[in-house]
């Protein structure tokens, strides 16, 4: 597949360019990162937005850029709503997230629906949403290497409990460019760090070591919400969080 960020550069087409196979934009009212991968073959979304309507632009977006090319496989980075809720858009493509998140996104829907409207979301959108959701079909224990074709390859990997307790990184190999490591809710740089009910502060700070020793020193870290980070910037929001939760 060919991919088009034409206009990235001024913020003309919503997404921002972070190597020539590799996007990302930022969602309105809860600044969520949503992630784009392109192979030869296939194409890989990094979270679905907060609502069917998020999703359904997502994708539509994404087979613009593809020159109607279409979207084949969806990562899940954890089960909150901002970041699921727009997966019933994505209907036909292969769904991925950490084990156990399954189980969140089967039986804990009345809870994602509640905290979305909590938080301000429509709540007609909500319930929808809630009622549709996605299970993915494959479930990540350890590490998954998809191949997207033409040399690209995407690790993803389960690398928590942190944020939440079922919590995946996506890694994409670098080819002449850095290597660039989608976080999911590990790493916030618009806010602090939100811990909720289903957080596990203890793991967190080990967590975030292991999401550096994926992505090394020179790796671009794509928050879930907020611009692009370094490995300093990880390295500190994890100090951060070990002081904060009193965790080595």
């Amino acid at each position: 597949m060919k991919v088009t960020w034409e206009g990235a550069e001024r913020g003309e087409s919503g997404w921002e360019e972070l190597s020539p196979f590799v996007g990302r934009c930022r969602l309105p009212v809860w600044d969520c990162t949503a992630g784009l991968v392109v192979g030869e073959d296939a194409a890989l979304m990094v979270d679905a937005g907060s609502s069917l309507r998020e999703g359904a632009w997502l994708r539509a977006r994404a087979r613009r850029l593809l020159g109607g090319g279409r979207v084949t496989h969806l990562a899940l980075t954890h089960p909150h709503f901002d970041h699921v809720f727009g997966a019933a858009a994505f209907a036909g493509v292969e769904v991925f997230a950490a084990v156990g998140a399954e189980r969140v996104l089967g039986h804990e829907r009345e809870e994602l629906r509640a905290d979305a409207v909590r938080n301000g979301a429509d709540p007609d959108e909500a319930a929808e949403a809630a009622d549709l959701l996605v299970r993915p079909r494959h479930l990540v224990s350890g590490e998954w290497t998809l191949d997207l074709g033409g040399g690209r390859q995407v690790l993803l990997a389960n690398v928590g409990p942190g944020h939440t307790r079922h919590d995946l990184a996506v890694l994409v190999a670098g080819t002449g460019t850095p290597e660039i490591v989608f976080c999911g809710d590990l790493v916030e740089e618009s806010g602090e760090p939100q811990a909720g009910p289903d957080a596990v502060p203890s793991h967190w700070p080990a967590a975030l070591d292991r999401l550096l020793a994926l992505g090394g020193e020179d790796a671009v870290y794509v928050p879930g919400h907020g611009a692009v980070v370094d490995a300093a910037f990880v390295r500190a929001q994890r100090d951060a969080l070990a002081r904060r939760f009193d965790v080595p």
